[in-house]
């Protein structure tokens, strides 16, 4: 089996190589039992967790596919093409559209427009009532997806340029490119808008924030400083959704670090861990959360970046990237369950199947707890008490 990919930008092609270190598929075979995946175990529950509805989006998804939630609605899109938007109480469909196309990434919205990004490099966006609205084409295959607000739709294509199309008409604006390594991941990654800022992280390690409507770099600052003679080994991709906690704006990467800075003062950083992940991390007011390539979960202070915790009973399940709910840290794993851990000492509260896929896709945290979205096109509401 294998899960991870790289991609070589000067060919544009994409290479399954047998990342032991990144998913660890050809660990878990009988050759290497030391890394099979972490038997479950049996502990007190410390929650509750149940389905609340689970609706059918269409087939396939995976790292570029996770829901978007915007007020009491949920956008989402599956590989096939389906796009749609569900109530979050109900999981009922509040629309349906289709972009007639399989693809590679989606949705982004922002309410008013929700964006996918098809296999032909072309970017599709919706109204609010689920008509087809626009197509553009980005300048190559777009594998994470679109990210939509203060008025633009923001792609970051494979040859890693970051380019940013007017929400009503689809024209371009602007488009930002810097020079990127010769292999990278293929995995969870994310563009987010602050205050009218594109915050982007990009495979050299490094990290962008860049004015929406003009394309302006504000400012760059580095994650993580590629290291050693291979190119495996200068691996160091910013991964998952950079995180933003007032003025603090956080990110991590796979075989680099974890590292928090003040935007507040121009993106001054604040504090490090030496530190590798390869789905992402999430805050809350107190905390910073990832998981390492071994599947241990870390909580750091985001004070200080100090660890606080770690927990190791899921090593090697594949965990996705967590999802912070008021009751616990919530992450999905290769056998499609969510665990729930303490956000306090990383104790195991609970768990529940939501399938037998897997869960790549990052869960998302929403008010009635949390959406998961599985390989096999399904989205499902998972309620904690």
């Amino acid at each position: 089996m294998r899960s991870s990919f790289v991609r070589r930008a000067w060919r544009g092609s994409v290479l399954a190589l047998s990342l032991a270190a990144l998913a660890g598929c050809s660990l878990f075979s009988n050759r290497n039992p030391r890394y099979d995946p972490a038997p479950l175990t049996e502990y007190t529950a410390g929650i509750s967790a149940h389905i609340v509805w689970t609706a059918a989006l269409g087939s396939g998804g995976g790292y570029g596919f996770a829901p978007v939630v915007v007020g009491d609605s949920v956008y989402a899109a599956a590989a096939n093409g389906a796009v749609a938007r569900l109530e979050l109480t109900s999981g009922r469909i509040q629309w349906q559209g289709n972009a007639k196309t399989s693809l590679t990434a989606g949705v982004g919205s922002d309410g008013q427009v929700t964006a996918v990004a098809a296999t032909d490099g072309s970017v599709i966006a919706f109204d609010s009532q689920g008509k087809e609205k626009w197509r553009a084409h980005a300048t190559s295959q777009v594998d994470i997806p679109p990210t939509v607000g203060a008025g633009i739709v923001a792609v970051r294509s494979s040859d890693y340029r970051i380019q940013a199309f007017d929400e009503n008409t689809g024209e371009p604006l602007w488009s930002v490119q810097r020079p990127g390594p010769a292999l990278a991941l293929k995995t969870n990654m994310r563009m987010i808008i602050v205050e009218g800022l594109l915050i982007a992280g990009l495979p050299n390690g490094k990290i962008l924030a860049i004015n929406a409507r003009t394309g302006h770099i504000q400012w760059e600052a580095a994650v993580s400083v590629p290291k050693g003679a291979g190119d495996l080994d200068r691996i160091s991709d910013v991964v998952g959704a950079p995180q933003t906690q007032g003025s603090l704006l956080c990110a991590v990467a796979y075989q680099g670090n974890m590292k928090c800075f003040d935007v507040s003062q121009g993106g001054r950083p604040v504090w490090d861990q030496r530190f590798s992940s390869a789905t992402g991390m999430t805050t809350d007011s107190q905390q910073a959360y990832a998981a390492n390539q071994s599947s241990e979960e870390f909580a750091f202070s985001l004070a200080d970046g100090h660890q606080v915790w770690k927990q190791s009973g899921l090593r090697y399940r594949r965990l996705s990237a967590p999802a912070v709910t008021p009751q616990a840290l919530a992450v999905g794993d290769y056998q499609g369950y969510v665990h729930f851990l303490s956000r306090t000492d990383g104790h195991l509260l609970g768990r529940l199947q939501v399938g037998s896929d897997p869960i790549t896709s990052p869960l998302v945290a929403t008010r009635l707890g949390v959406l998961v979205q599985t390989a096999n096109g399904n989205l499902t509401l998972v309620g904690v008490n």
